[in-house]
This record gives C-alpha cells, sequence and structure tokens, in this order.
C-alpha cells in the first residue's frame, strides 16, 4: 500500500488559503487577524487568511504514483496552482517551491491532474531529473499561466509553453517541496526553450537576511554577485546532456528589471483568469 503522510508547513504568506468564490479587485478581509489584504483590479484573490498549509503526500518518494497534495483547513484538497491566491500586497506574491534548491529531482505541478497535485515529472515511463542540482527554490507563482495560442511580439513572437510562470528564488535558505514562500521579484528571464516562452521570475523570499538590500535586478549583482549568470547559464545548458540543444533567451540575452517582471507576472495572470473563466480552451489542463 503506497505510503501517505500529511506535513504541515508553516507559511509566511499573508493570504494563503482559499474560500470557495473568487475574489476579484478590491479589497479581502483576512478574518483571522482582521488585516486587509489588497489586491489590484488584475489579480484574482480566493483567500482567507490561513497560518498553515497542509501538504499530504502519497506514495513514495522518487516513484511514480507520488503525489504532493494541497489541503485546506478543514481536509479538502486544494489546487495550488488555482486557489492560492497570487498577490499579497504591493509587489509581493505567493511562491510554491516544487523543486528545492541542491536537489535534481525534476518536480512539478500536475496541470493536467483534479487538484493540480505536485508530481516527479516524467519521460517515456521513467522518472525525470536534472543532470545537476538546481541551485535556487524553484517553482511556481499561482494563477498565472503562459497562453500557447499568445505569441509574444517583444521576445521573437514565441508563444507561450501552457504552464504557470516559473520562480527562480535566490534566496540562502533550502525551501521545502510544497512549501508557500512569500516573494518579491526582482528580474525576469525570458527562457525560448524548444520555441515556446518560459518566463523565469528571478525573486527572493522575504524572510531571507539579504531581502531588504535586494530590490531590483541590478541589487542581484551587487549583493549575489554572478547569480544572474549562473541562472541563465543554467537554464541555457541542462538539456545539453541529453542531446538536446542549448535554450536561447529573448530581450537582449539580459535579465529585465522588476518592472517588466511586475509586467509579466499581470499579464499571465489575466491570462489565467480568461483561463479560469473558460474564455480560452482549457484542453487537457485541469481547472478543479
Amino acid at each position: 500500500m503506497a505510503a501517505t503522510r500529511a506535513i504541515t508547513i508553516t507559511s509566511n504568506s499573508t493570504c494563503s488559503l482559499l474560500a470557495k468564490k473568487p475574489f476579484v479587485g478590491g479589497t479581502a478581509l483576512c478574518l483571522n487577524n482582521l488585516k486587509f489584504c489588497r489586491t489590484r483590479r488584475s489579480y484574482t484573490c480566493r483567500a482567507i487568511y490561513n497560518p498553515q498549509v497542509v501538504v499530504k503526500e502519497e506514495g513514495q518518494p522518487e516513484s511514480l504514483d507520488y503525489r504532493v497534495f494541497f489541503l485546506d483547513k478543514s481536509g479538502k484538497k486544494v489546487s495550488p496552482w488555482h486557489d492560492i491566491p497570487l498577490r499579497l500586497g504591493d509587489d509581493i506574491f505567493n511562491f510554491v517551491v516544487e523543486i528545492p534548491k541542491e536537489s535534481s529531482a525534476k518536480m512539478e505541478v500536475a496541470t493536467d491532474e483534479s487538484f493540480t497535485p505536485i508530481k516527479q515529472d516524467t519521460k517515456k515511463g521513467k522518472l525525470r531529473y536534472y543532470p545537476y542540482n538546481i541551485h535556487w527554490n524553484y517553482g511556481l507563482l499561482p494563477q498565472t499561466w503562459e497562453d500557447p495560442s499568445f505569441a509574444n511580439s517583444e521576445v521573437e513572437g514565441a508563444f507561450g509553453d501552457n504552464d504557470p510562470v516559473d520562480v527562480v528564488e535566490i534566496g540562502g535558505r533550502r525551501g521545502k517541496i510544497g512549501e508557500v514562500l512569500k516573494v518579491k521579484p526582482l528580474g525576469a528571464l525570458a527562457m525560448i526553450d524548444e520555441g515556446e516562452l518560459d518566463w523565469k521570475i528571478v525573486a527572493i523570499s522575504l524572510d531571507d537576511p539579504k531581502a531588504s538590500f535586494v530590490n531590483d535586478v541590478n541589487d542581484v549583482e551587487k549583493h549575489f554577485p554572478g547569480t544572474l549568470t549562473a541562472i541563465r547559464d543554467w537554464f541555457r545548458d541542462y538539456k545539453i546532456p541529453d542531446g538536446k540543444p542549448a535554450n536561447k533567451f529573448g530581450l537582449g540575452n539580459q535579465a529585465a528589471n522588476k518592472d517588466y517582471a511586475l509586467k509579466v507576472i499581470t499579464e499571465t495572470n489575466e491570462s489565467w483568469n480568461k483561463l479560469i473563466k473558460r474564455s480560452i480552451p482549457a484542453g487537457e489542463l485541469s481547472l478543479v
């Protein structure tokens, strides 16, 4: 019988879990501590305040049936992609860790499965691993979607990759699979993977000791020298050992600044809203 474990992960998010009905724009009341979470109209918030996310593991790690589900306070399954809110305040966002730093198992949200649990990616029925460890916490921005029908004129006309937006979190602490961190974006890399646009938002957890000193892309080089180049080179080259060509990058092969990263987040959140409202065909994607 597959093992099942329930893990409680304390979130540093102001609004971390969900009410049933979506909240669009305006102000959402955080009931437990009577504080307000302000969101701009371009974002959807389904959240009421809850300081803990319950993560339930099913199956054995590094097996085909391993899944990490997210549960609300009542024990009901919820989606880390659709139900965890994106925005927490001015330029502060929730980030869901899929791959902890210094690990190589290619974990990802299963966008085609109900409640979109985190699982290990597969190819031809075999579990996938990166050829070497990733050196930063890696995961997704909830309530974002890179529309595969949209050609981005600013990035060589590349179409979205049909996934949530990826985050590379550069803080010093190693996250846990399923952990929800409060982050601020610092820049954006426009990776082009086999013709598809696959944004990498560079961000830092607000809990990191250096977070107050790092507010834009130029600060990254000052306080984390060489990191932007290392991130770009890692994602450029990681498929080469499998015999595939190097990935390319748009926007002059450089990381765009914070304002551009915020623009990407806004646009992909708007695409997600269209998807969830079924204004755009979902195909095999799960909207549950």
